[in-house]
């Protein structure tokens, strides 16, 4: 009888845990990136497959309520593209600090995304359900998140089919750009309703990333363009922060997502960096101390200590926001907001972490969650291994 897929795999990431020299123990923040990973496909993995659940424990009734419209929201065995693509950045952060990790993304995580590839609907992309189902729409923002990833895998690696597909990718995204309020990249494809930051700002991130890899003017105009009009349309200019989305009759929908500002961090940090512009670094620097201010809470720990903890909320969004203060860090020094992330972090893996190695939306430990979504848990993954490569406190 056949081994099951997903335990093969939970054996390489536990064995990517363990391998290491006593004489030089690894990373804590590494450790515990790769033992969340293992975690992941203990308890989502799905027998004789590369895919995942989406939640834990599996609720075969569950409808997403993060889709387009409400057709789309059916119960479905497997996780929507979304949280599965956490997988994929989690796998790729912990590759830039273990070379040896490629084997669980080349192995395990990049055949279960394949099955999301749509090559029917041109250009091609990825869906945001498997495509042995109905049809699903196709989102930019799932899009340009894998771009991103695809763009880091290459620059880790040098293989230039990861490129190439970052590229091909790119294809997709600029399908999905026009004249319509002035630019700007839609949402979703199949129902062009909105322009959200979701897929512009981290559209500038990605279009910089492609422009450091290639060289090519062209992608640093495109992600100029991004850029100003996402400032220019969705800025909070009172506070820094970016609102979501502003629909085809230019009304705004004014909640702010901490990924939202934190792309625009990442992107401005980028910008500068090309070009020498200190107006991008200044707005990175006043959107980064307004995540800080909103997105982060006075806490006082258990032993007595005090700090500023991460706010309850989607877990995703705060690693997302994370990119953009690595970002800023490498530039500017400034180390307050990642300190807090480091002692959040810290925090969550003794106190809101289960026997099953899984973790709570609240990092208290206070709350706790029924189910436990796929993509909190790669988004935990992705902050400990992208802090394993910032040496703060002594790591």
């Amino acid at each position: 009888m056949r081994k099951p897929i997903f335990a093969s795999f939970v054996m390489l990431a536990l064995a990517a845990t363990s391998c290491q020299k006593p004489a030089e123990p690894e990373n804590r923040n590494l450790s515990r990136a790769k033992a969340t990973m293992a975690a992941i496909y203990a308890n989502y993995g799905v027998e004789d497959s590369f895919l995942l659940r989406e939640n834990y424990p599996f609720n075969e009734d569950y409808r997403a309520g993060y889709l387009a419209s409400e057709e789309q929201a059916r119960p479905n065995p497997y996780s929507y593209l979304w949280p599965f693509s956490g997988t994929l950045s989690a796998a790729n952060v912990i590759l830039e600090s273990d070379p040896s990790y490629r084997s669980v993304l080349d192995e395990r995580v990049l055949p279960g995304l394949a099955e999301y590839l749509d090559t029917t609907r041109m250009p091609v992309a990825y869906s945001s359900y498997v495509r042995t189902a109905p049809a699903s729409d196709r989102f930019y923002d799932d899009n340009v998140w894998l771009g991103i990833d695809f763009c880091d895998i290459y620059a880790a690696t040098g293989d230039a089919k990861y490129l190439e597909e970052a590229q091909r990718i790119w294809k997709f995204i600029e399908s999905g750009m026009d004249d319509v309020l002035g630019g700007g990249i839609y949402w979703c494809e199949q129902k062009k309703h909105s322009k959200n930051t979701c897929s512009n700002a981290p559209g500038t991130v990605y279009a910089m990333k492609l422009y450091a890899t290639t060289g090519d003017e062209r992608y640093l105009e495109q992600a100029r363009s991004l850029y100003a009009w996402t400032k220019e349309k969705l800025l909070d200019t009172e506070d820094g922060l970016y609102f979501d989305n502003v629909n085809l009759a230019g009304a705004i929908s004014r909640a702010k997502y901490a990924y939202n500002s934190g792309q625009m961090v990442q992107a401005g940090v980028l910008l500068y960096n090309a070009t020498g512009d200190e107006t991008y670094l200044k707005d990175a620097q006043r959107t980064a101390a307004a995540c800080h201010d909103r997105f982060f809470e006075p806490f006082t720990a258990v032993d007595g200590t005090s700090f500023r903890i991460i706010c309850k909320g989607n877990v995703w969004f705060t690693a997302v926001m994370v990119r953009g203060l690595a970002e800023l860090y490498a530039v500017d020094g400034n180390a307050a907001c990642l300190n807090d992330v480091q002692r959040s972090l810290d925090y969550a893996w003794e106190h809101a972490r289960d026997e099953r190695g899984l973790f709570e939306t609240d990092f208290t430990g206070v709350g706790k969650d029924s189910e436990k979504w796929l993509l909190t848990q790669a988004a935990m993954a992705e902050m400990y291994g992208r802090m394993s490569r910032i040496p703060l406190d002594g790591e």
